[in-house]
């Protein structure tokens, strides 16, 4: 019978190696520099191929699709058995106590961009599969690795490679938690556009208010700028703005006002309490002050109806459903200028029994048909769910229970996997129960132990999956 752990021991060195060399590529999307040889951006492109080059050099089959997506292949069979990771990161954002490009070892954690979300679970995946193959471990499957360089973002690597290459049968994304997630909630993103209205004189005047990096990640810092004059009243104001927990405002006098700099905490969408909204916490500050109609109306409509209510109540959206759990709703990228674009761009994670057109209706409803339009950006998600009866699902669950001895339960999360593309498709790992979850936080790390672990899960899981 194989040691799963042993077999994983040994490849610690390598690992760490390899990971480090994906680690230093600021692998986020990056659209303003893209050419026709990199659609997304030198960095995706770069990681994907530094990727393929490790699976190239130790000698498994591979294939680069426009350099937004690749192939990581292995075994014959009538089904396709598949893993899915993704070599692209959200930008670093501010708050790092060192270079998020530079992996760094402290007390047994890498910290690094991707270390946890997805390149770590990924290089875990992908030497799980080279010890089953080394070990000659019988495989009746084809087991194709795919690799997307957009997960973060739009999904363009694996939607371009689903147009041209074969769909697994069945399989699972190493992006997420364990015990396992075989459920996840609809997401999409609304963008809120402030209609124009009629302009009028004010001694304070908004002139600019901006924050976010992403459209999954809760804002950490933002900005606005006022012109005019202040009231006597302000000092105070900020006094009590900085007295509560986890944010900090800073002024700074301009020429003709103040530059107001709000910095709270980061974190992944998919639980916005797990973050400090910079954003909303500002506009709660500006609420207070007797600005110009225009801007007022766009820091109260935020003031009121997203600051601090992660389950849209104030925006009437608020939904419960008994296996999937809460909607979430993060407003992540704020742009406003006087007589250009004033928008908020909300992260809904949604469960069955609702979906974007009531979203729509119902936060239209609430903020005005008069005052706001309301559009889904991008492309929205349905939910999905694999059922606990599934094989996939109880396999899995029994591999987890064999290597922690802990009792395994199926999940649904509001976080959107590669897994979501089939549909009997799972995310499995990295992440242990009790782990802090640092994915699209400053410091963002994996334990070096964890990661060890997960490849003997993932190898396990793949020996019995492929058999």
């Amino acid at each position: 019978m194989t040691n799963w752990q042993d077999e994983a021991e040994k490849i610690r060195p390598q690992l760490l190696a390899d990971l480090s060399t994906l680690l230093k590529i600021d692998s986020s999307r990056d659209v303003a520099h893209k050419t026709d040889e990199f659609p997304l951006g030198p960095g995706p492109a770069k990681a994907l191929q530094a990727m393929l080059a490790i699976a190239e050099r130790d000698g498994f089959e591979t294939l680069n699709v426009d350099n937004v997506a690749g192939r990581i292949a292995y075994g014959d069979g009538d089904e396709i058995f598949g893993l899915f990771g993704h070599m692209d990161v959200v930008p670093a954002g501010p708050g790092w106590e060192t270079d998020p490009f530079t992996p760094t070892e402290k007390a047994g954690r890498l910290y690094a961009r991707g270390s946890s979300d997805d390149k770590g679970p990924s290089i875990a995946a992908y030497y799980a599969l080279k010890i089953v193959r080394d070990l000659g471990l019988p495989v009746n499957k084809k087991i194709h690795f795919i690799i997307g360089t957009d997960e973060e973002s739009a999904w363009v690597g694996i939607n371009r490679y689903l147009e041209t290459q074969p769909k697994p049968d069945f399989g699972f994304s190493p992006d997420a938690e364990f015990p396992i997630i075989n459920g996840e909630k609809g997401i999409a993103t609304f963008a809120i556009t402030f209609k124009p209205q009629p302009a009028a004189a004010s001694a304070l005047t908004l002139t600019s208010f901006t924050a976010g990096l992403r459209v999954n990640m809760v804002p950490q810092s933002a900005t606005a700028t006022l012109s005019g004059t202040l009231p006597d009243t302000w000092p105070a104001l900020l006094t009590s703005k900085n007295a509560e927990p986890g944010i900090t405002i800073e002024s700074e006098p301009t020429a003709d006002g103040i530059t107001i700099t709000a910095t709270g905490k980061g974190a992944h969408a998919q639980e916005p309490k797990d973050g400090i909204n910079a954003a909303t916490h500002l506009a709660s500050l500006l609420a207070s002050l007797h600005l110009d109609s225009t801007g007022h109306a766009y820091v109260q409509a935020i003031a009121e109806h997203m600051h601090e209510d992660s389950r849209g109540h104030h925006l009437g959206i608020a939904h419960t459903d008994s296996l999937m759990g809460d909607l979430t709703a993060s407003p992540d990228l704020f742009t406003y200028q006087p007589t250009g674009e004033q928008s908020v761009m909300l992260n809904v994670r949604y469960p069955q029994g609702t979906d974007p057109d009531q979203i729509i209706s119902a936060i239209t409803a609430t903020l005005g048909a008069a005052n706001v339009a309301v559009t889904v950006s991008g492309h929205a998600q349905a939910p999905h769910y694999v059922p606990s009866s599934d094989p996939l699902v109880k396999t899995l669950l029994d591999v987890y229970e064999t290597h922690t001895g802990q009792p395994g339960h199926e999940q649904v999360i509001g976080g959107g996997t590669y897994g979501r593309i089939l549909d009997r498709g799972v995310a499995f790992g990295a992440l242990m129960p009790d782990a802090e979850n640092v994915m699209h936080q400053a410091n963002e790390y994996m334990t070096i132990d964890s990661l060890i672990q997960a490849v003997a899960i993932y190898a396990d899981a793949i020996s019995r999956l492929a058999n």
